[in-house]
């Protein structure tokens, strides 16, 4: 059946002006350097906010998830809101949010504040990626998409790296307030630099913009929202089964359900599910989603392991998880530019194995007491380089295939499962290592559980194509 022509398919989305993508690929960078930053840092940070607050740092902790649900809440409205009002305008609007957000941050008076406000930052952040993704994917050639995703993969290189060792100074040498205000001059840059280099979209008239999808927003969104609350509530308390965790669990379920079955029956859904008939697509969410469900429930591990069972101030945390997102963002920019030339199946599968090694290696060396610190530091670099051959390797294939006016609904299709994923792996971590105790049983019982996840992703990546090219 014909279809109304949508804002995707306008020549402006689809045809990029020559040299397009490598002002696209500057503004998207800047932007995600600073969202990277931000997380890891406020991570390294949670102690000394829970003491400035004088508050529990169960209450402390809701900074974190306050972000992450409003970032759940709004990723389903990305494809909708680019082809509505344009790709460039949606980026400006999640950069102002997100750069805004930081700054009422740094202004919090209570806890209670701290957490509303690191929800703008949230409703910023969750457009950012998607966004960000969708732009790239549409303006670059498909042979060479993999150099476009490394480059995109940078902010994994210098976050994991510069944001716990910067997090740590700020935190032990200035105020908590900075670890939100550095974010303004990064916003402040990506704001100039996306209104300047980025090209107007989307110029059909509203007529002729998709619909969005109220029905599905108003099931995904609080379903996606209300399942992430009930993981980081089970991840706190251990107790999966009390009201308080089961009710928001099964409620998110439900909504999550109604949604897919309304997705499979309209024209124009939220949120194309029919995505998921591509056998390449496919095999790329499921290589990713256990995987990612390890390798970022595991990020929890390190910086109590260094902080809690070996007495370490936050800066020399900082300093010792710096090398392993340094291996990450170097694998990552190597395997990425690979993946254009060798058969994803061939590269995929041995990163998950060497990922799930340095994994188990991690939790034998955090699980024998007195271990010199630079065979629990290697062990994770080798878990590093494994997770830099997966990541963005498998998004590059998942999408490389796939026509233009698909490229939103895939984008946020990755970040969705991304976020939810990360969510669970580190809610299951939190119920680990809670159950355990911070004890060397307690970490190599958590390790051992991230290295089972990373490698329930090997069977999935095998069926990832076995040749370089289009299918």
């Amino acid at each position: 059946m014909p279809t109304a022509p949508t804002a995707e398919d306008s020549p402006a989305a689809l045809g990029p002006a020559p040299g397009q993508l490598g002002r696209i690929l500057a503004v998207v960078i800047t932007g995600a350097v600073m969202s990277v930053l931000d997380m890891t840092i406020v991570n390294v940070a949670l102690d000394r906010l829970s003491e400035s607050f004088g508050s529990p740092l169960e209450t402390i902790q809701w900074t974190a998830t306050a972000y992450t649900l409003a970032l759940a809440a709004v990723i389903p409205a990305a494809a909708w809101a680019m082809g509505r009002i344009g790709a460039k305008r949606t980026y400006l609007t999640a950069l102002s949010l997100f750069t805004l957000g930081s700054l009422l941050a740094a202004c919090a008076w209570s806890a209670g504040s701290l957490i509303a406000f690191r929800a703008v930052q949230g409703l910023g952040g969750g457009l950012l990626m998607p966004v960000g993704m969708t732009m790239v994917m549409r303006a670059a050639d498909r042979d060479r998409l993999g150099r476009a995703m490394a480059l995109l993969g940078l902010p994994v290189l210098v976050g994991p790296v510069a944001g716990p060792v910067l997090g740590g100074w700020l935190v032990d040498t200035a105020s908590w307030q900075w670890i939100f205000l550095v974010n303004l001059p990064v916003g402040a840059a990506a704001l100039i630099l996306a209104a300047k280099l980025l090209r107007p979209d989307s110029p059909l008239g509203a007529a002729a913009s998709p619909r969005l999808d109220l029905p599905g927003l108003l099931s995904l969104s609080p379903g996606l929202a209300l399942l992430l609350y009930g993981l980081s509530r089970g991840g706190e308390s251990g107790r999966f089964l009390s009201p308080g965790v089961l009710a928001p669990l099964l409620g998110g379920a439900v909504l999550v359900a109604a949604f897919v079955r309304r997705a499979l029956r309209v024209p124009e859904p939220l949120l194309d599910l029919r995505l998921l008939c591509d056998r390449t697509f496919a095999a790329a969410i499921g290589t990713l989603a256990p995987f990612t469900c390890g390798y970022f429930g595991s990020m929890l591990l390190a910086p109590v392991y260094w902080q809690q069972a070996r007495g370490l101030s936050a800066s020399a945390a900082g300093l010792l998880v710096a090398p392993v997102g340094l291996v990450v963002g170097t694998t990552m920019q190597i395997a990425s530019r690979r993946v254009d030339e060798v058969a994803p199946r061939r590269l995929v599968p041995a990163g998950v194995a060497v990922a799930a090694l340095g994994m188990l290696l991690a939790g034998l060396r955090t699980g024998t007491p007195g271990v010199p610190g630079w065979q629990v530091v290697g062990s994770l670099m080798v878990m590093g380089i494994g997770a830099g051959m997966v990541l963005m390797p498998t998004m590059t294939t998942a999408g490389r295939d796939l026509p233009a006016a698909r490229m939103a609904a895939a984008s946020t299709a990755l970040s969705i499962n991304s976020q939810l994923c990360a969510s669970v792996g580190t809610a299951l971590t939190s119920v680990v290592l809670g159950a355990t105790g911070t004890t060397p049983a307690g970490f190599r019982t958590a390790y051992a559980v991230a290295a089972g996840l990373l490698a329930l992703s090997l069977l999935p990546a095998l069926r990832l194509p076995g040749r370089r090219g289009r299918r």
